[in-house]
């Protein structure tokens, strides 16, 4: 049983560390014009040797990079949260009761990353200022879609999993 813990615990980690590196790392979208420096862009701004922030990130008319910004936030924190829900339960929960609620948390946590990666795609071209669009993905964005299938996985293991001896 030991074993199994410890592994659902660096499963856990892994997707937190995977959220926390897409949320923070400025490699969303990368741009690389012939002949000029590669332009990374992630949710807040755009770097290449200096960084400036994404054109109209403020304004009404980029809402939904504000919401990409804040489904990403509030993952990676549901994330942390969940994973201290679970060993204060680990040490709470009677003998052969489920982590519901910390099940219920993870799974909240995926469905954030879900959202916020979801409206990305749909809308990454549309907030880019025009010699911005011909990009292409990058690692950030990557690894908050491998973060979405590690954290459904771990919420759903945390769903079946028992307190057992």
């Amino acid at each position: 049983m030991l074993i199994i813990l410890a592994f659902i615990i660096l499963f856990h980690l892994a997707a937190t560390v995977l959220l926390f590196v897409a949320t923070i790392h400025n490699v969303w979208w990368v741009v690389s014009p012939p002949g000029m420096e590669v332009i990374y862009s992630d949710l807040w701004y755009s770097c290449n040797s200096t960084c400036f922030p994404v054109a109209g990130s403020h304004t009404k008319d980029a809402a939904y990079l504000q919401a990409v910004q804040a489904t990403m936030i509030l993952a990676t924190i549901l994330c942390v949260v969940s994973l201290f829900v679970f060993i204060l339960q680990l040490f709470k929960i009677k003998q052969g009761e489920r982590f519901i609620f910390t099940a219920i948390i993870q799974l909240l946590a995926s469905l954030c990353v879900m959202i916020g990666a979801s409206i990305y795609t749909a809308e990454n071209k549309s907030f880019h200022v025009p010699s911005l669009q011909e990009g292409s993905y990058g690692s950030s964005y990557i690894l908050a879609w491998i973060s979405f299938p590690m954290t459904l996985a771990s919420g759903l293991m945390y769903l079946v999993l028992r307190k057992r001896k």
